[in-house]
């Protein structure tokens, strides 16, 4: 898990909500958050920084002020595993009850033995 936190100069809340949406669109974004006193955008998960910063710079100013590893606290660490169990086990429940519901019919072909020559038409 990697955080970084970067200064972008941005204007009004259409330039910041567009660089939310430009970043939330990398692979591996855990979490995502702006800090609209400072203009500082918060960034961690598992993801490459450069990239992010690159794609930043594009469209506006953006200088780096911290890239590190990411601190997780343990107490809600714990918490949000065993939401993301409770969640998984729901979703599993669902997933059953809709197949049992919405069974896919089985389908089995027969070939009668005519219809298939053992010869080839020239």
């Amino acid at each position: 898990m990697k955080k970084l936190v970067v200064n972008v100069n941005l204007h009004d809340d259409r330039d910041r909500s567009k660089a939310m949406q430009v970043v939330s669109g990398f692979g591996g974004i855990g979490s995502l958050s702006m800090d609209s006193k400072d203009n500082k955008l918060t960034v961690s998960g598992d993801f490459d920084p450069v990239k992010v910063v690159n794609k930043l710079r594009k469209s506006w100013h953006t200088e780096i002020v911290s890239v590190g590893a990411a601190k997780e606290d343990d107490g809600k660490k714990g918490e949000g595993k065993k939401e993301e169990g409770k969640k998984d086990d729901q979703v599993a429940n669902l997933v059953k009850a809709y197949e049992a519901y919405y069974s896919t019919p089985v389908t089995y072909y027969c070939v009668p033995p005519e219809e298939t020559p053992n010869c080839v038409i020239c």
